[in-house]
């Protein structure tokens, strides 16, 4: 499960690390980006053109009658999101790449450790950037007609290196495959 992380750096360095043009924010460093913040993601517009929005974490699939929904859907299984009611329609046409410098998961200590939880800090090498696979849904207001859009972080069974702080972690995509990622999805125009 991811449900903390952390996102910071000029907006000069996200633009370069993802080649996207942030839209309609000015970027604000987050040190423990919480569900319900609106944060940046990177989506695709229809010519191909990656930008850079801010969306609310907590999915709100389209079809849902109220957002109370989203902080149950801060986390998508990778394994079910193409079966899923709440994610398969963004997982067809509506993925994102989520940027972070980083992301939390705390480790369970036992009684004798003095029981509770431990955080850690799970970071890059060299302080780049970690693109996480995401999925993006507008949602509509039934009673004002607002339209919102929400995002949900992919995740998959814990590598061997997180497996002793949790048995799930974010599916952390490698450089060479963000785009690939992104291009099953429509555009956001």
């Amino acid at each position: 499960m991811c449900g903390r992380y952390a996102l910071y750096g000029p907006v000069s360095r996200l633009r370069e690390a993802f080649d996207a043009v942030p839209e309609g924010f000015e970027f604000e460093p987050r040190w423990n980006a919480a569900p319900l913040q609106w944060l940046p993601v990177v989506r695709q517009r229809s010519n191909g053109e990656r930008v850079i929005h801010r969306l609310r974490w907590g999915l709100v699939p389209s079809w849902s009658k109220d957002e109370a929904i989203a902080t149950r859907l801060i986390n998508a299984r990778g394994e079910s999101v193409a079966e899923k009611p709440s994610f398969r329609a963004a997982f067809r046409r509506r993925r994102c790449v989520v940027p972070a410098n980083g992301f939390y998961e705390w480790q369970h200590l036992s009684d004798r450790q003095g029981g509770g939880k431990q955080p850690f800090y799970v970071h890059p090498v060299g302080g780049e950037f970690f693109a996480l696979a995401g999925l993006w849904e507008r949602w509509t207001r039934p009673t004002d007609g607002e339209e919102l859009d929400t995002f949900t972080i992919v995740t998959t069974e814990a590598n061997a290196a997180m497996r002793p702080l949790h048995d799930r972690m974010p599916v952390i995509l490698a450089p060479g495959d963000w785009w690939a990622w992104l291009n099953g999805a429509t555009a956001v125009d």
